[in-house]
């Protein structure tokens, strides 16, 4: 049952595009399974395993596949969108610093 939470999820732009575009194909159906969650139900109803809190207004969105684990971090914006600004392979337990300051610096070109 759909609830109409009229969520849209999108991508900060081309840059964004291609990260996920050069993700194992695996990991891009999950992306579009956990997106399609979040359009379906809003996001207050999608948790732990699919998303999770990692600083300020940073968010994940988690992803694992047979070729490993990889994460998507979005921003929310006002009027129920989600801007994912960073996607990349992960190879260490943690969220490498440098990819929270990217997601961060991508995050400012939003526009409401």
């Amino acid at each position: 049952m759909a609830l109409s939470m009229n969520w849209t999820v999108e991508t900060l732009g081309e840059t964004v595009d291609e990260e996920l575009g050069s993700l194992p194909l695996d990991m891009q159906a999950r992306f579009s399974h956990v997106v399609n969650l979040i359009e379906t139900f809003g996001l207050s109803h999608i948790g732990s395993p699919h998303v999770r809190h990692l600083e300020g207004t940073l968010w994940e969105i988690r992803l694992a596949g047979k070729s490993g684990i990889s994460r998507a971090l979005y921003v929310t914006v006002k009027k129920r969108r989600v801007v994912v600004v960073r996607v990349f392979v992960k190879k260490t337990q943690k969220t490498p610093r440098r990819e929270i300051r990217l997601a961060f610096e991508r995050a400012k070109e939003i526009r409401e």
